[in-house]
This record gives C-alpha cells, sequence and structure tokens, in this order.
C-alpha cells in the first residue's frame, strides 16, 4: 500500500475518532444514568450538547481550518480531544461535564471540517471517489466499534477506561499524523471570528450553489438515519429486530464502497446522490405499503448508502479550492447536526401522535426535500 493511502487511512482513522466523540457516549448512556443518578432527564443533554454546538459553528470551524491552517487546526483538534476524554474519565460533576462536551463540540468539528479536506487534497483523481465514499463510512463505522469493544470495556473495567482508551487513541493519531502533514500544509492566516466575519462566511457558503450542495442533501439523509434507527425497533418483528437494526449501519456502509464506488466511476457524485435520493423515496413508499417489512428496511439501507458515500465526494467535485472545500465540509457539519438534532425528536412525536404511518410518510418528505433542493441546485450550477 503506497504512503499516500496510508495518509489518507490515517485520517480517515482519526475521523473515527471524532465520531467517537459522539459514540463513546451513546453506547454507555445507561451507564451514565447509574454514574449520574441525580442527573435524571438532565444526563441526555450530555449526548445532545455536542450536537447544538455543531448546529451553531459548522461553518466557524471552516474559518478555523482554513485560517488557521489545515494540518494545526487537525492537530489542535486532536490533542484537545484527547485532554477533553481524560477530563470525562474523572466523571466531574453534570455541569463540568456538560463544559467539557462543548469544548468536546469545537474538537469535533474541526476535525470533521480538517480530515476531509485534507483527503480531497492528498488522493488523486482516481483515488478521491474511493477515499472520500471510505470518509463518508467514519460514524457508522466508529459507533459499530464502540458497540462492539467500547461497552464491553466500560462494562468490564468502568466508563471512565473507555473515555481514557479514546484519550489515547486521539493522542496516538495525533503523534502518527504531525510528521507526516507537515510537508503538504501550508500555513494559514489569523482567525477572524468577529460577527461580520462569521455573517459573510455563512452568506458565502449558503448563497453558492457548488458550496452548499452536499450540505443541503446532508441535512435530510441525517434527519432521517438516525432517528429511524431509533425509532423504528418497537415496530420490527421481534424475532429480526436486532439482527435488522444492527444489519443497517453495515449494509450502508457496504453498498458505499462497493455499487457507491462503481457508480462514482461512471456518473458524478451530485447525480449518485440523487440516484440514492430516488431509490430511498421508493423504499419508504414500500415501508408504506408493507408496514416495517424487514428487507424494505435493508433496501432502505442499501439506497441511503449511495447518499452516504458520495456527497462526501461531491464537495472536492463542486469545489475546486482547499477554502471553498473546508466551506463545504463545514456545512455539511452544520446541517449534519441540525439533521440528527431534529430527526429524532419530529419523529417520535410524529409517532405519538399519529402511529407508524408518520415514519415513512416522513421520510419520504424528506428524501423528496433532498431530492428536490439537490435537482433545483443542479440547475443553477447549469444556468451559471
Amino acid at each position: 500500500m503506497g504512503s499516500t493511502w496510508l495518509l489518507i487511512l490515517a485520517l480517515w482513522g482519526a475521523g473515527l475518532g471524532a465520531a467517537a466523540q459522539y459514540a463513546k457516549f451513546s453506547v454507555v448512556f445507561g451507564l451514565l444514568n447509574l454514574s449520574y443518578p441525580e442527573g435524571g432527564a438532565a444526563v441526555g443533554w450530555v449526548i445532545s450538547t455536542i450536537g447544538v454546538i455543531g448546529i451553531l459553528l459548522g461553518a466557524v470551524a471552516a474559518m478555523m481550518v482554513a485560517r488557521v491552517g489545515f494540518r494545526r487546526a487537525l492537530l489542535w483538534a486532536l490533542w484537545l480531544g484527547a485532554a477533553v476524554s481524560l477530563g470525562q474519565a474523572l466523571l466531574p460533576p453534570l455541569p463540568v461535564m456538560y463544559a467539557l462536551r462543548l469544548v468536546e463540540g469545537v474538537s469535533h468539528l474541526a476535525l470533521v471540517v480538517a480530515a476531509p479536506t485534507l483527503i480531497a487534497q492528498i488522493a488523486t483523481g482516481t483515488q478521491r471517489g474511493v477515499a472520500l465514499t471510505l470518509w463518508g463510512t467514519f460514524f457508522g463505522v466508529a459507533f459499530a466499534v464502540c458497540a462492539w469493544v467500547g461497552r464491553p470495556l466500560a462494562l468490564s473495567l468502568g466508563v471512565p477506561a473507555l473515555f481514557i482508551a479514546h484519550a489515547v487513541y486521539m493522542a496516538g493519531f495525533a503523534v502518527y499524523l504531525s510528521p507526516r502533514l507537515r510537508r503538504i500544509m501550508e500555513e494559514g492566516s489569523a482567525l477572524d471570528l468577529s460577527l461580520a466575519s462569521i455573517w459573510a462566511t455563512h452568506r458565502a457558503i449558503y448563497s453558492s450553489a457548488n458550496i452548499a450542495a452536499p450540505a443541503m442533501g446532508w441535512l435530510f439523509y441525517t434527519f432521517c438515519f438516525v432517528a429511524i434507527l431509533t425509532v423504528l425497533p418497537p415496530y420490527l418483528d421481534p424475532s429480526v429486530r436486532a439482527f435488522v437494526i444492527g444489519a443497517i449501519p453495515l449494509v450502508g456502509i457496504g453498498v458505499s464502497m462497493t455499487l457507491g464506488v462503481w457508480l462514482l466511476g461512471r456518473f458524478t457524485a451530485i447525480t449518485v446522490v440523487i440516484i440514492g435520493f430516488i431509490l430511498s423515496l421508493l423504499c419508504a413508499v414500500w415501508l408504506w405499503l408493507a408496514p416495517a417489512d424487514a428487507v424494505a428496511c435493508l433496501a432502505l439501507a442499501a439506497a441511503l448508502g449511495l447518499i452516504q458515500g458520495a456527497s462526501f465526494a461531491a464537495v472536492p467535485q463542486l469545489n475546486h479550492t482547499p477554502k471553498t472545500q473546508a466551506q463545504a465540509n463545514g456545512a455539511m457539519a452544520q446541517m449534519g447536526n441540525l439533521g440528527n438534532t431534529l430527526g429524532i425528536p419530529v419523529m417520535a412525536v410524529s409517532l405519538g401522535l399519529w402511529g407508524y404511518v408518520s415514519l415513512p410518510v416522513l421520510a419520504g418528505l424528506a428524501f423528496c426535500m433532498g431530492l428536490i433542493l439537490h435537482l433545483f441546485l443542479a440547475g443553477i450550477r447549469r444556468k451559471a
């Protein structure tokens, strides 16, 4: 394996650490309730706080990596993430844990903006589609690893052991990546976080049919993906429930890395995303006609896998400078956190009011919106 692929895999590994900043709390949520018996429902905010930061500061993270410098931003975020995990291992009082999660949100954003931007710069033309499709699997892989390895570690040695392991992981990648990125990085300029600069950055991102396009589709993908995984289980046949829920993220990853890569070699990334939304919409209709059908659920996972990888591959196809790529990745982080934050409560309330039928209807509407937005933005780009 060439040195370029080793560096790409290392950056993907850093991305797994960023995704684990979510996953490490999700897989031990019940154990956290034991650690904070007085916390009650407030313990749930420990997980969601990092998402709120993403909504507010996604574009600011793009400013950080573009102006501080990609190498410095990535390494700083890894070291900061390691330090925060060590602090969390002390299981401090809830207000302190909230503060640590806010800081961790900044680390997470810097990582998910800097790493894919670097991958797009490092990969050659033939490698880029595969490399960014691989990057698109980082959340699913990290959640699976945390569930299979992290939770048993926490059960056997305690929650702090999981946080310490995460700190060591983040520090290890910082040490490995530091010398290997030095030769390809440029120093950035001073960071300007004035309100005028922040507003100008948001306006530049969301007024551009090139920069904003991947994020617009990503909003509706994330709105559905985690929410469906969360609310679907009670409606599945108990005999296949565990298999289907465990298989959904794996099917998405598998399709993304096989059929998705094959399609990216023949079509633009946006075309693959549009195909994914069309197929997802058809699967939502299938789930409406055949409620909670296991095969329909897996087919939906496969369709979503096309959106997953191709959305990240679209960033460098539509944006040709590191600055605009960082802005596009920042927008994806922002919209992704917004989708994750809104999806679960909206789905849960709808299910409470109208029952199962609201799940395929809401998902279908989201897929329609993603499809329409992509077609609309593609039309703007053609005219331009």
